[in-house]
């Protein structure tokens, strides 16, 4: 069996034990042995990026610049081999895995180039013969604290404009997906980067992340995850005084309007919402549908999900891989159960299936469920799920659908199906979310426009783009007297 160790001050460090990385469309295949490391080893890596900062901070940043375009470049030319691990450890179909990891890719290309492109600026003081500089440096050692869903594209998103902006960093990775960091970590540990400028620490979050959160030596933490974990970490980060910034839940709506097309709207809605096994923070988990498309729209998803093919994600053909885990597994079902006990009709799926492929793999398989007949303040449309189930609720007309929409405590992602154009434009202002979209899903955002929401779903600056040098830069005003 391999084992897969943390990466500190440029070294494989073992950590105290090893735990199995298990592919949930095949619970027999055991991907690898991942080291755990403990708080310990969180102060080394911690102190390695302390020492490696005042060099990198300070270096070329064309050398910053080569090395982010020697991993990406690497990154996509072993796409599929990539996508392939992620999909074999997180779920989602093998298309979908390379994608990511095709995204992976991008991005770190991206910031190759916005290592260049850090722009500051020079204004007169309103003084007689003073000069004033504004500049951004780095803001110091980095945690970065990544989720299951997105192995290797969130990770990614973290670690390349940190780097690229002259910071140091220390990843903690979800412990329940190391593979895809791990690969990521080792293509890192190979593209030039001076040692400790990079290190991973693989582990329990609650040992791991917390020791990250609360070290005195690291300046500023981005966390991907849970609402419940997003909040603690941000009264720590508060307290001592760190930089934070969290992306957390999400109770995304996806409006259809009467006037939609209707195939564009069930083909957009089954993709939000269903697709990667529907565990995306952006996935339309609330589908808003005004009544005189209410019953085609219903019949029409109905049919669709009855069309997707359940399987292991590394088959050709499969649609719908598995859910994570069993603990997840048992989350989304017991959402089906609640809305059912409040009165809500499963119109399409809610059950654990076998695989469909005929392989015979145990594994944590949902038949995509399609709730109907709910009311905006049942359980299910105001707690996050985070699987393949979404729940459908009736409106009369526009004005309640974005009254429904935006009751909610979170405001990540929104969308609208419809042909009208007064509708479309009042919908992006008054829509309360970070993100909205027009006659597409929800859960597509590109890696060059900065990602983010509102409400509970967002603290901190954006991620990705150009708008990311607003959280892993500080801003400096320097005066001269000429």
């Amino acid at each position: 069996m391999t084992q897969h160790l943390n990466l500190i001050h440029g070294e494989w460090v073992a950590g105290h034990t090893l735990a199995p990385n298990l592919n949930p469309s095949n619970l027999a295949d055991v991907i690898g042995e991942y080291t755990q490391g403990d708080a310990a080893q969180v102060d080394l890596a911690v102190a390695a990026a302390t020492a490696a900062f005042p060099a990198w901070s300070t270096g070329s940043v064309q050398a910053r610049s080569d090395a982010l375009d020697k991993i990406g470049t690497e990154i996509l030319a072993r796409r599929e081999e990539l996508g392939t691990l992620l999909s074999r450890e997180e779920g989602k179909t093998r298309a979908e895995g390379i994608g990511e990891a095709t995204r992976a890719g991008q991005i770190f290309k991206f910031f190759a180039g916005e290592c260049l492109r850090l722009s500051g600026e020079t204004l007169p003081s309103v003084r007689p013969g003073i000069g004033v500089e504004i500049t951004r440096e780095p803001v110091g050692v980095v945690g970065l604290i990544t989720p299951w869903n997105f192995p290797i594209a969130i990770p990614a998103w973290k670690i390349a404009p940190a780097l690229a902006f002259g910071n140091c960093v220390v990843l903690k990775p979800a412990d329940l997906v190391p593979g895809s960091a791990w690969a990521l970590a080792e293509i890192i540990s190979r593209s030039g980067i001076p040692a400790g400028v990079f290190n991973l620490v693989m582990g329990r979050g609650s040992v791991i992340g917390d020791a990250l959160v609360k070290h005195p030596g690291i300046h500023a933490i981005s966390f991907t995850g849970s609402v419940g974990v997003g909040r603690r970490i941000a009264e720590t980060c508060v307290q001592s005084g760190k930089k934070v910034q969290l992306e957390m839940g999400g109770k995304n709506p996806q409006v259809i309007l009467d006037d939609a097309d209707l195939k564009q709207a069930v083909e957009l809605s089954v993709q939000s919402a269903f697709f990667s096994t529907g565990q995306r923070c952006t996935a339309s988990s609330r589908l808003i549908v005004t009544e005189g498309i209410y019953e085609q729209f219903i019949a029409g998803v109905t049919a669709r999900l009855a069309g997707l093919k359940i399987g292991d994600a590394l088959t050709a053909g499969t649609d719908i891989g598995p859910v994570v885990s069993q603990a997840q597994l048992e989350q989304d079902l017991s959402y089906v159960e609640i809305a059912k006990s409040q009165g809500a009709t499963v119109a399409a799926g809610g059950q654990r299936v076998a695989c469909h492929t005929g392989s015979g793999h145990d594994g944590f398989f949902m038949a995509p469920a399609l709730i109907t007949d709910t009311t905006p303040e049942q359980r299910i449309n105001r707690e996050e799920v985070f699987g393949p189930v979404a729940s459908v609720i009736r409106v009369k007309n526009y004005e309640e659908a974005l009254a429904v929409a935006n009751d909610t405590e979170f405001g990540l992602s929104a969308g609208i199906a419809t042909t009208s154009l007064k509708h479309a434009t009042h919908f992006k202002r008054h829509a309360q979310a970070g993100m909205v979209m027009v006659n597409l899903p929800t859960a597509g955002v590109d890696y060059h426009v900065p990602f983010g929401g509102r409400k509970g779903s967002s603290y901190g600056p954006r991620e990705q783009g150009r708008y990311a040098q607003e959280f892993y830069t500080t801003v400096k005003t320097a005066y001269t007297l000429a």
